[in-house]
């Protein structure tokens, strides 16, 4: 604290001087409130010089411990914004004419907030450099206020009133968080201290109780949320209808939660699910660290877009546990800016920078064929090889056994014909929930007369409900159960487009069915049914194997 009681420096005004000098009356209270490690911990920050009055100078908080940011913090709201009102604020040309910093700014609205530097001539906003560093990724407020400084005096009031803006503004989110911490009076804790035991313990139920019930959700994967919440609702969600479920079965529970709860600390909103969620997240997250005790391990990476059409890497860790068991954990999802090389490096370091994970760690990569990831050059496995030499890269076995029947596959004429064929007889079919049922009933039929003759069995797995699956362009896995199903399904679809042919209104529809109808009967295609069958039963056997942990 010394260094904030000295003479002010040269060009600096005697309100700065203020400023510090209130330090020695602000202390005593920080430190009655506050925990003795903590303070030893500020204490430690001061002798590195990290608390500078002045605002342009001023560490980030976010480069502050998490265990010290509130008591930083507090220290800073109980000095108050600097504000050097006896200052000669330096005159700037600005357009035709020349301008300054108001000091009259400082008695307006904006007198709990606003700062000036001396030294960078600008005007900076204390809430916000307080807390918008856990704000930033909920809205943005812009840096001019926290990291570089606002300097256009000819539009002072008018950008200040912009800053400020709406009620859920970043910036009036960041003010109510530098209330509530400045009065400590109204702090959770000293409210919590005030209440009785009865009280304590009737919210530690409740909260263990929602606790409880979100984790068997997100064990089971189960939706929290219902359609309708409300009281008269059938169905309340999952949440709701399993803490009430949980309440019955245990009275002394059910007498402390729910409608028999207070209003304002029931423990079942939204707000509070989602914070249990990412709290369950972050202790599964903690264990997986734990697990790997900084050991080496391998990458896993995909991105792809959601339905929102953001693009989205997820990022999965491979290693080798204490007991020799290979573990695949998944770490994270975060959403990429774009799918460039450089930009998935960066996020991928920053992800396991997050979880105190050292990027030369890496022993293996493992990606998809993509340009982005394979690139020779510039590819996201060249990247990572140049800062770590020994993270070699492997790309999926069964995504290049794909990758080569597909691509065999559009070279082979007779094969291509072959799957567009199958394709319109899915599209066709399963187009109409009419056809699809009069297949299930075909194929119902069919199954009772085989039973009848001895020439099919009864038991468990047996003579199963077939479907007609749509097969997709890079998964050949799911090729080979279509043709499974086509080739026990045949006599069913038959039936269905010679009744489709016969029966239906429209005569496009009816066309369809008679071309379809001749094509899947020719020699060429049940050959190359069979054909293919064979031989992505061989393959898909291969693509099983190769999927497999060892």
């Amino acid at each position: 604290m010394d260094k904030f009681l000295t003479k002010p420096k040269n060009g600096e005004s005697s309100s700065s001087a203020s400023w510090s000098s209130k330090s020695s009356q602000i202390a005593p209270e920080v430190q009655k409130d506050t925990n003795p490690s903590l303070l030893s911990n500020v204490d430690k920050v001061l002798d590195l010089k990290s608390f500078e009055p002045y605002p342009k100078e001023r560490m980030p908080i976010s480069d502050y411990g998490p265990n010290i940011r509130d008591e930083v913090r507090r220290y800073y709201i109980n000095k108050g914004p600097y504000q050097p009102i006896g200052h000669a604020f330096p005159k700037t040309k600005i357009g035709s004419k020349m301008r300054q910093f108001s000091p009259t700014w400082f008695r307006g609205p904006y007198s709990q907030w606003l700062e000036y530097s001396i030294k960078g001539d600008a005007a900076f906003c204390l809430c916000c450099y307080l807390f918008k560093n856990e704000l930033e990724s909920r809205g943005n407020a812009g840096d001019a206020f926290t990291k570089d400084g606002f300097r256009g005096w000819n539009k002072g009031v008018e950008r200040f009133k912009a800053h400020v803006g709406e009620v859920n503004n970043i910036h009036h989110k960041c003010f109510n968080r530098m209330l509530d911490l400045k009065n400590q009076r109204q702090s959770i804790q000293s409210s919590f201290d005030k209440k009785s035991e009865k009280v304590k313990s009737d919210y530690q139920m409740r909260l263990n109780a929602s606790i409880d019930v979100a984790r068997f959700l997100l064990i089971s994967r189960f939706p929290f949320r219902g359609h309708d919440e409300s009281e008269e609702s059938e169905y309340k969600g999952g949440f709701l209808e399993l803490l009430e479920w949980h309440g019955d079965r245990h009275p002394d529970l059910g007498r402390v939660i729910l409608r028999h709860a207070p209003q304002n600390d029931m423990m079942i909103c939204p707000t509070i699910q989602k914070e249990i969620v990412e709290a369950c997240a972050k202790e599964t997250t903690k264990a997986i660290i734990e697990d790997l005790d900084g050991d080496y391990f391998a990458i896993l990476v995909d991105e792809s877009k959601d339905v929102s059409h953001k693009e989205q890497m997820a990022l999965i860790l491979r290693y080798v546990n204490k007991s020799g068991v290979v573990i695949e954990r998944f770490l994270g999802i975060v959403h990429v800016g774009d799918t460039s090389s450089s930009s998935l490096q960066k996020a991928i370091y920053s992800l396991l920078l997050d979880h105190s994970l050292s990027r030369s760690k890496i022993r293996g990569q493992g990606y998809d064929g993509a340009s982005n990831m394979q690139e020779k050059i510039s590819g996201l496995t060249s990247l990572i090889l140049q800062d770590t030499p020994f993270a070699y890269c492997i790309h999926y076995f069964a995504h290049q056994l794909q990758l080569a029947l597909v691509a065999l596959s559009k070279k082979h004429l007779d094969v291509d014909n072959f799957f567009y064929v199958v394709t319109n007889v899915l599209n066709t079919i399963g187009s109409s929930f009419k056809r699809m049922e009069s297949l299930r009933q075909h194929q119902a039929d069919k199954l009772e007369e085989l039973l009848k003759f001895g020439e099919a069995y009864t038991g468990q797995g047996l003579n199963q409900e077939r479907g007609l699956q749509r097969p997709g362009d890079t998964r050949w896995g799911s090729h080979f159960k279509t043709l499974d199903n086509l080739v026990v399904l045949f006599p069913s679809i038959v039936n269905v487009l010679k009744d489709m042919k016969r029966d239906c209104p429209y005569h496009l529809d009816r066309f369809a069915a008679g071309n379809l109808l001749n094509q899947i009967q020719e020699f060429g295609f049940i050959f190359m049914l069979h054909l293919m069958f064979k031989v992505l039963l061989f393959t898909n056997e291969l693509n099983k194997a190769l999927q497999n942990k060892n």
